[in-house]
């Protein structure tokens, strides 16, 4: 998982999902069940008032008890019938009255207003008759208290207090499992919708500035972040603003230099012209003993206007110029020949040969002018340093390689080759192995430079290493184009 917006949301949303899941879990350890409320301080109240229902009852009869409980006959009877009705579907002990109620039994354990009750106040009741006190039953899904009381004319009753459990109301997870289900569920989903939305304007303009990074890697110094965020002002458009700050330092530094290089080398090169005429001047009115160090003169200020013309190539190759040049299909095969020839020709002159010793058809799309001068570079470079009656081999095939087909230009010599610690450092512009050397075969530290700008250009690679035997091997690699 290497996605910054796929981690921080996830993250987001397991914290959430760990909250709701603790939430859980601490209201499951810690709920108790109800307790009874107590009625302690009533108990005596509760007394004196079964003792006043006694009484009512035997001056006024059933129908006065119903009153003085505030049970009206007709609202009694049809209660009663559905009460009895419950209490024989249910099974007496486990009936539930419908609501608070009261009871009034006998000594003999019998309702005196005929009303059917549970067992478990005909129970309690007997218990309290025979102990003689306020007895209460067993803790269960209901309580019912017994108030012994005794009237005036001597006789023993019971009143029976149904005292209900006094539950707390329903909270967020004292519902059914499927009631729990659908509320865990549209938690998560909520906060699902809510860590999204904060993930994603977290990463925003990270991504933002991953792109806008990428293009100046590729070259485009232009490219600014700070229009992409908007109104942002936190931390985030604050790295982004740095970003451009820096972007924008640096476009200046780089287009200082290539400008600064452009117009020395057009500077140096009027009066490397005029060096020239004066040379073919003085070659007509000198002895021909002058002739040897006029030739000499006249080779290094070839050297000088090859080396500004390198220049120029390098400062458009990296300013970007070139990518507005028209890119055409190139036949490689052709391109490896051509350049082959023309530097046996030139290696000849150096007691040394240079050959295209396979060369397989293979094509791409590019700037023919740059891919050539890429080609040309390595290859002139290693009949340079290759050694005296060597050869220099170039190959050029196809290969498969990540599911793209690539055409590879090997170019290799037989000189002395680099240290392992330099073959990345050789493609960098003015950089010698060797001072004395390069020196001496006329070499500017410019020809891989360009090579490797006009290859990167064109979306390839290129990499040099020690040959086996001895010598330098560098490989162009160029996307090839389908046959």
């Amino acid at each position: 998982m290497h996605s910054l917006f796929l981690k921080v949301f996830l993250w987001f949303w397991l914290a959430m999902a760990l909250v709701i899941a603790a939430l859980f879990l601490t209201s499951e350890l810690t709920r108790s069940e109800p307790q009874f409320p107590s009625y302690s301080g009533m108990d005596r109240a509760m007394t004196a008032y079964g003792q006043l229902a006694a009484t009512t009852y035997e001056r006024e009869g059933a129908e006065g008890l119903r009153k003085f409980f505030g049970e009206p006959q007709q609202q009694e009877n049809a209660q009663g019938d559905a009460r009895q009705d419950d209490v024989r579907q249910r099974g007496g002990d486990n009936a539930r009255p419908g609501g608070d109620a009261f009871y009034l039994l006998d000594a003999q354990g019998a309702e005196v207003t005929g009303r059917v009750v549970p067992r478990g106040v005909a129970e309690v009741s007997r218990r309290a008759l025979a102990s003689g006190a306020i007895t209460r039953s067993a803790p269960g899904a209901e309580m019912f208290v017994a108030h012994p009381v005794k009237t005036a004319s001597g006789r023993t009753y019971v009143l029976v207090d149904w005292r209900p459990r006094r539950r707390p109301p329903p909270g967020f997870f004292s519902d059914q499992p499927a009631a729990q289900l659908l509320r865990i569920l549209a938690v998560l989903l909520t906060a699902g919708a809510l860590c999204y939305l904060l993930a994603r304007y977290i990463v925003s303009p990270v991504v933002k500035l991953r792109a806008v990074t990428g293009q100046v890697a590729r070259g485009d110094l232009s490219a600014r972040v700070s229009p992409l965020l908007g109104r942002r002002r936190d931390e985030l458009a604050d790295m982004g603003r740095d970003f451009d700050a820096m972007a924008a330092r640096i476009e200046t530094l780089v287009s200082a230099q290539q400008r600064l290089i452009r117009d020395i080398s057009h500077e140096l090169r009027s009066p490397l012209t005029r060096l020239g005429v004066a040379l073919e001047l003085a070659r007509r009115h000198t002895s021909p003993q002058a002739t040897s160090a006029l030739d000499r003169i006249g080779r290094e200020a070839e050297s000088i206007n090859e080396m500004i013309g390198q220049l120029l190539t390098l400062s458009r190759v990296e300013s970007g110029d070139a990518e507005g040049l028209r890119r055409v299909r190139l036949d490689l095969c052709a391109l490896v020949r051509e350049i082959a020839d023309d530097a046996d020709f030139e290696a000849r002159g150096r007691a040394r040969s240079a050959r295209a010793t396979e060369c397989e058809p293979c094509t791409t799309t590019g700037v023919p002018g740059l891919i050539k001068s890429a080609i040309e570079n390595v290859v002139r470079n290693a009949v340079r340093h290759t050694a005296e009656g060597t050869e220099v081999e170039i190959t050029l095939f196809c290969e498969e390689a990540g599911g793209a087909r690539q055409a590879v230009v090997a170019v290799r010599d037989h000189g002395a080759g680099v240290p392992e610690e330099t073959l990345e450092e050789i493609f960098r512009p003015f950089y010698r192995v060797g001072e004395a050397r390069d020196r001496q075969t006329g070499g500017a530290g410019l020809g891989l430079a360009i090579a490797a700008r006009a290859t990167r250009l064109h979306g390839g690679t290129i990499k040099a290493s020690n040959a086996h035997g001895g010598g330098l091997l560098v490989e162009i690699k160029f996307p090839a184009s389908d046959d």
